[in-house]
C-alpha cells in the first residue's frame, strides 16, 4: 500500500510566509515519498531475510521516523485551515482545559513552554478519553516520546524548518507566537470533540 500525499486548503498566514509554508509542505511530502520507498525496499529484502537482517533492521528503525513525520503534519496543516479563530470561551474544549488547569490560557502557555525547549520536535497536547484527561508531550525527532494511542488534540511543529526562513535560527519564540496568531481553534475543537464523547 501507498500512501498518498494530502493538499491542504491554506490561508496566508500572518508572521508566516508563504515560502517558509511552501518548503514545509514539501518536507512532508518528502516523508510520504520515503515512507513508501522505505516500505518498498524492507519489501524486497524481506526476501532474504536473514542475508539482509542489518539492512531491514536500520530501516525498520528509519520507517516510523518518516511515518510520524507523514502523520504529525497531517494534523499540523489542517490546524490553519478555514483562517484564524479563536477558541470558544464556553466551548467544551476551553471548559476541559479549564478543569485541568485551571484556565485555557494557562494549556496554551504549557504548549507555548514544551515547544520552547532546546532541540527540534513538536510539542503535542493530547487528550486521554478513557480518563477525560490531557497530557502535554515534546516529541524529539517526532518519534520519540509519544504517549502512545492517545489522540492528539494540538500538534505545534518546533523543529527549525518551520521557522528559520522567517525568524533565524533563535526565531522559535516568534514563530510560536504566529503559530498560535493562525491557529482556527474550531479544528481543534472539532478534533476534541471526536474524542470527548467516548
Amino acid at each position: 500500500m501507498q500512501y498518498q500525499e494530502n493538499k491542504f486548503n491554506l490561508p496566508a498566514l500572518d508572521g508566516i510566509s508563504a515560502k517558509s509554508v511552501e518548503e514545509h509542505l514539501g518536507l512532508y511530502a518528502g516523508y510520504v515519498k520515503n515512507f513508501n520507498a522505505i516500505s518498498a525496499a524492507i519489501e524486497d529484502l524481506l526476501k532474504d531475510a536473514e542475508k539482509n537482517a542489518l539492512a531491514i533492521a536500520e530501516l525498520r528503525r528509519r520507517h516510523s521516523f518518516e511515518f510520524d513525520g507523514m502523520k504529525l503534519h497531517e494534523y499540523y496543516f489542517p490546524q490553519f485551515e478555514g483562517g484564524p479563530a479563536g477558541l470558544a470561551a464556553n466551548g467544551p474544549l476551553a471548559q476541559a482545559l479549564t478543569a485541568h488547569w485551571g484556565s485555557a490560557d494557562a494549556a496554551i502557555q504549557r504548549i507555548r513552554q514544551t515547544g520552547m525547549m532546546r532541540g527540534p520536535g513538536w510539542s503535542i497536547l493530547y487528550f486521554n478519553p478513557e480518563i477525560k484527561a490531557f497530557h502535554m508531550s515534546f516529541i524529539g525527532e517526532q518519534h520519540h516520546g509519544h504517549f502512545a494511542t492517545l489522540p492528539i488534540i494540538v500538534a505545534l511543529d518546533v523543529w527549525e524548518h518551520a521557522f528559520i526562513l522567517d525568524y533565524g535560527a533563535q526565531g522559535k519564540g516568534k514563530y510560536i507566537d504566529a503559530f498560535f496568531k493562525n491557529l482556527n481553534w474550531k479544528v481543534i475543537e472539532e478534533r476534541f470533540a471526536a474524542f470527548d464523547r467516548k
